[in-house]
């Protein structure tokens, strides 16, 4: 009987010792919410330089002459790359044996591939100059040059996001996972802030102005400043276990069993009875070893196909939650892409076709520069709402914070469709800040809460719960797929829809389908409780 108990005792040592080796999977620390701080100092830092890109990059593609039949293209390449290639990221990132941890080489990565897009957007037209005298093949080049800047700096940005949060996932107990996501919202919120004021500031009469080329040097020099020192915070604010190769792993587990002493049984360990035990060991560990060489060779042979079919086998309430998260970034896109040109068109009636010096085009820059302001009134509610969130979360549950960001949008944006006005349309777009935090923290907060569940099942039954083959990096990268997903699907139609119906129908069709979110998040998105 004794015997068997510590059979079984020191079955559950070697799991737990195969487990901590190699992916480090125990309950980690709680963590000091100033580190839970510098770990979102990323997201300041990419909202930051996404504000810059909202603010500058139309102006910028139409200073280098870009066709107007291209301009779809620009915006369709980055989430096509970013839709196909998340998965396989993701899935790399889970099986990543760097000495510096799974999530932050691929972090660090994307972080200069955004660095380098920003860099040739905004200098593309001064760095070919330097180098090319022609006039047309310049403005070729110019041209060039600044699509490239764009597809990177869209492609890294929308990418990097999926690294951040499996990163906090993997280093967070689950209190702080919650603490950690209400904090990403919230400086998500005061970097967009920060970054529109920048861009609204006429930096041309300032000593930087003088001393550069350009206004867009300028504002490179801020944005690029900005993002190393939040990149470099982030990057040293909680260390990460690393992942160990299968041999090492084995080694290892060699060396500490031949450590364990009992105490009571030290005596029957120098009678021989530690080479029964090692067999014993072996035996109970090859189902096992049987699993996890497998779900090697299935690494190994990881593509695009095997991909999908994980993605597609995934549980329905995954599934679910990725349309939920579909219809909402449909519904947030479609009315922030065309925001300040609706401003502009509908609200001020101005025209941007009308000669540039005429009152119409004027009263059109002035409603864009509204909209400008329109969009940092909703970063700043935002943030407010990612605090209140914390308050909200006790009394509603997840259920009714998902519910109430998608209803209260929905009825903002209709209202906005219905009476165009500029007092009430800068009033509601504070209900735009309710949805933009809701899409950063609750999805990934029933992430984190079906991660949960499946590992309270795993201790339940461990042979079940070894074979679903995914893991934090992909789950959360399939979620973050669906940006891109909304934005190819709004770039192929919405473009065309606009074109025939004018800027108006951005926001009517912005308000039903986060109407019909609504419903979705209710009846089908399926919550821990």
């Amino acid at each position: 009987m004794a015997k068997t108990i510590m059979d079984s005792t020191r079955e559950e040592e070697i799991d737990l010792l195969q487990s901590v080796t190699r992916t480090g999977a125990v309950v980690p620390k709680r963590r000091a919410v100033g580190r839970l701080v510098m770990h979102s100092m990323a997201m300041f830092g990419r909202e930051f330089c996404y504000a810059v890109e909202a603010a500058f990059v139309t102006p910028v593609l139409l200073s280098v002459g870009l066709p107007k039949n291209l301009y779809s293209l620009v915006w369709l390449i980055s989430p096509i790359l970013g839709f196909v290639l998340q998965p396989v990221v993701g899935s790399a990132s889970d099986h990543c044996t760097c000495s510096w941890g799974r999530r932050r080489p691929y972090i660090l990565g994307l972080g200069i591939i955004m660095l380098l897009g920003m860099a040739l957007y905004l200098n593309g037209d001064v760095m070919i100059s330097a180098f090319i005298d022609e006039r047309d093949n310049r403005q070729t080049w110019a041209i060039v040059i600044t699509m490239l800047g764009v597809v990177l700096f869209d492609f890294a940005a929308d990418f990097i996001d999926g690294p951040i949060k499996a990163y906090l996932f993997d280093v967070c107990s689950h209190q702080d996972k919650e603490k950690g996501l209400h904090y990403h919202a919230l400086f998500t919120g005061l970097g967009g802030a920060l970054g529109y004021l920048t861009g609204a500031m006429d930096w041309g009469q300032t000593v930087l102005g003088y001393s550069l080329a350009s206004e867009f040097q300028v504002i490179f020099f801020f944005a690029a400043l900005v993002f190393l020192i939040c990149l470099t915070v982030h990057l040293r604010s909680i260390p990460e276990v690393p992942l160990r190769p299968k041999n090492e792993e084995e080694k290892f587990l060699l060396e500490e069993t031949r450590s364990y002493k009992y105490s009571s049984i030290e005596e029957e360990n120098k009678n021989g009875y530690l080479k029964s035990t090692f067999t014993e060991i072996k035996a109970a560990a090859k189902p096992r070893k049987r699993a996890a060489v497998s779900r090697t060779e299935d690494q190994r042979r990881m593509t695009l196909k095997s991909l999908l079919k994980i993605l597609l086998s995934m549980p329905s309430h995954y599934r679910y939650l990725c349309v939920s998260h579909l219809f909402g970034w449909m519904a947030f896109l479609s009315n922030m892409l065309f925001f300040t040109d609706f401003m502009g068109q509908v609200v001020y009636q101005g025209s941007p076709y009308a000669p540039h010096n005429s009152t119409l085009y004027l009263t059109y820059r002035t409603g864009v520069e509204m909209g400008c302001w329109g969009l940092c009134i909703n970063a700043i509610s935002s943030s407010v709402y990612s605090y209140l969130q914390k308050i909200l979360l006790p009394c509603i549950g997840l259920k009714g914070l998902y519910f109430t960001g998608y209803l209260l949008f929905g009825l903002g944006t209709g209202l906005i469709g219905l009476f165009p006005n500029v007092y009430s349309t800068l009033a509601l777009c504070s209900l735009f800040g309710v949805m933009s935090s809701t899409l950063y923290t609750v999805p990934f907060h029933l992430i984190a809460e079906y991660h949960r569940e499946e590992e309270y099942l795993k201790l339940q039954d461990r042979e079940r719960s070894l074979d679903h083959g995914r893991g934090k990096g992909i789950d959360c990268a399939a979620l973050t797929c669906m940006v891109q997903l909304a934005q190819i699907i709004l770039g192929v139609g919405l473009g065309l829809l606009v074109s025939v119906a004018g800027s108006t129908v951005t926001v009517i069709s912005a308000s039903m389908v986060a109407l019909f979110g609504c419903c979705f998040v209710a009846f089908c998105v399926r919550y821990v409780e």
